[in-house]
């Protein structure tokens, strides 16, 4: 996946004038490929500079969320399958289009699945054109110029920087508590509890 990534930026840019015009495109492909968004936009902000690679990547992300309105509404028992799943991961939690696009920002949200959430919160397509809008211009805008600023550092402090963020990845993983179903048996229950009281 990342190799395949890589090829397709190291394509884009010897492409001269259809640079742009390839990345735009190749937001529209990501999702075949399983491309995050986060690796597009910073390699826009590489290749582009901030400005330039944030209005493209403003327009690739934008097209990519029309392409999957464009989906749902030929497909509805796709469309069905994802509102089964936004229910399962986010309950009946609605979203604001600011909450989403705050959300966006977090790379391991699910991209099309907060196009899902604005889909429900439009009552029409100019309305999920609109929030679509607003909600990719924090993302598009912030790793993007993420992207310019690392392309700006040396290859040694971009290493240091990669290797303070293993103790992150190590504080923020993900804690379980096993318990042995001995160890639980000998746990007081509820009405134990009240009775040692009365």
């Amino acid at each position: 996946m990342e190799q395949a990534g890589q090829y397709v930026m190291v394509f884009i840019e010897t492409a001269g004038l259809f640079a742009p015009l390839i990345f735009i495109s190749f937001h529209l492909l990501r999702p075949l490929f399983f491309v995050p968004v986060v690796f597009i936009c910073v390699s826009g902000g590489i290749l582009f500079g901030a400005f330039a690679g944030t209005l493209y990547s403003l327009i690739g992300i934008t097209l990519s969320s029309i392409v999957f309105y464009l989906i749902v509404q030929w497909a509805p028992k796709t469309l069905q399958r994802f509102v089964n799943l936004r229910k399962r991961l986010l309950k009946n939690t609605e979203f604001t289009t600011t909450q989403i696009a705050v959300l966006r920002l977090i790379p391991f949200i699910h991209f099309h699945l907060l196009s899902l959430c604005l889909l429900e919160l439009s009552r029409n397509f100019k309305d999920y054109a609109k929030a679509s809008i607003v909600s990719n211009i924090p993302i598009a805008f912030v790793y993007t110029t993420l992207g310019q600023w690392i392309s700006t550092l040396s290859p040694l402090f971009v290493l240091i920087i990669l290797l303070l963020f293993i103790p992150l990845i190590y504080v923020l993983r993900r804690k379980e508590i096993i318990i042995k179903w001995q160890d639980f048996s000998k746990l007081p229950h509820k009405g134990e509890e009240s009775g040692q009281k009365g």
